[in-house]
């Protein structure tokens, strides 16, 4: 069961394609048990809108702290941060916290007031119960102006009212980070170290994802972050450790004509690898020429994966909503036959459905199988599926 939860103490805000409009409405829950109609994340990343802002053309040199904080002459950036935990009394749980950004006009605030602004926040907080099988998702929304959310890089932090992502440490490198975010059954506190250095993704940071110039992100990642911290739930305190994985990007436009959604896969395996692996998917359910992939070593070090030759993915059950019937991949069977991996996803809960203004699927899943050297592996991870159920409501 899906417990969706929106709030807005402030202002409630409407994200409608890729534009995003204040609206006056301030609704505090919504049925998960009722179909209605929601925004579309493919729309968001669409390569529309993109008149007046800086395009991601090649790649770039990183420069930190700056490219922790805010890109404002781009549309659209997120923080996103996955992880898993493990209770002091042996409970498991998932997590996720992400905010994005998006920005309403390429132009400035324009006017003096505190309240002008032409960014707009949106979050995300999820805590997936896998002992109780319960799943717990909330959102959040406010303006980028008068305190209510915003981002800076030094010190590094980004927040929408109290949820918040946020340097504790000095210096360029930000780490540790604080998280913090709660709901109305759910509160999380966490410390998270890098674990591992950073990594970048695609071509040194440039991640196409179409083939048209400016259809890509620059992405860099934290895959093996450390964790130690609190989770409240249903008013029950327990102390929790465990590992995150964090996804920074940005961009103007992204997807291209014909991407409907994509499977983003992040996964921390026992023996000190992760893998990350995502496919972009055409209408006809096939994947795009640019869906990636990633193996990251114990050292730290990048081995890219091409798809359909060095890595594949295959489908082995299926789940549908009981919104309204969409029907999503449940399930996956991984494969680098160069270096004999052969390992089996499987989610810990069917249903981690998002049923928020914005709906997909994302949640945590349990690796087993076979890894590098041909030694049996066990793992966890999260994984994401986003356009299912706008393919269901197009039918």
């Amino acid at each position: 069961m899906s417990i969706a939860v929106a709030r807005g103490r402030a202002c409630r805000l409407a994200w409608v394609g890729a534009a995003v409009a204040a609206v006056g409405s301030c609704a505090d829950t919504r049925p998960p048990d009722t179909a209605q109609e929601t925004l579309s994340l493919v729309t968001m990343l669409a390569s529309t809108d993109t008149a007046g802002y800086a395009r991601v053309l090649g790649p770039r040199p990183f420069v930190f702290p700056e490219d922790h904080g805010p890109h404002l002459d781009y549309r659209t950036e997120w923080w996103y941060v996955t992880g898993n935990l493990t209770a002091d009394d042996g409970r498991a749980f998932g997590f996720q916290l992400t905010i994005f950004r998006n920005a309403l006009a390429p132009s400035g605030p324009g006017g003096p007031s505190a309240w002008a602004t032409n960014q707009a926040y949106m979050g995300h907080f999820v805590i997936t119960d896998v002992d109780g099988a319960r799943f717990h998702a909330y959102e959040l929304f406010a303006r980028g102006g008068a305190g209510l959310a915003g981002a800076r890089a030094e010190p590094f932090e980004v927040w929408i009212e109290d949820w918040a992502l946020e340097s504790v440490g000095e210096g360029a490198a930000a780490f540790p980070l604080r998280l913090s975010a709660d709901g109305e059954r759910a509160e999380l506190e966490l410390t998270l170290d890098p674990g591992k250095a950073m990594v970048l993704q695609g071509d040194s940071g440039f991640s196409r994802k179409g083939p048209e110039p400016g259809n890509a992100s620059y992405y860099y990642a934290h895959t093996r972050m450390t964790t130690r911290g609190s989770l409240v739930l249903d008013g029950d305190t327990v102390e929790v450790t465990g590992l995150a994985w964090l996804d920074r990007e940005w961009s103007t436009s992204a997807l291209s004509e014909g991407q409907v959604g994509w499977d983003w896969f992040a996964l921390q395996l026992d023996d000190g690898w992760e893998m990350m692996v995502y496919r972009l998917r055409r209408e006809d359910g096939t994947a795009h020429v640019l869906s990636d992939g990633v193996l990251i070593d114990p050292t730290g070090t990048r081995h890219p994966l091409e798809w359909g030759r060095e890595v594949r993915v295959e489908e082995t059950g299926t789940w549908r909503s009981p919104l309204d019937g969409a029907s999503y991949p449940s399930g996956w069977r991984i494969r680098v036959p160069g270096r004999g991996w052969e390992i089996t996803v499987t989610p810990v809960l069917d249903d981690q459905e998002l049923r928020l203004a914005f709906r997909y699927w994302e949640g945590s899943v349990r690796v087993d199988g076979v890894g590098e050297g041909g030694t049996r592996v066990e793992g966890r991870g999260y994984v994401e599926l986003t356009g299912y159920a706008e393919a269901t409501r197009a039918r």
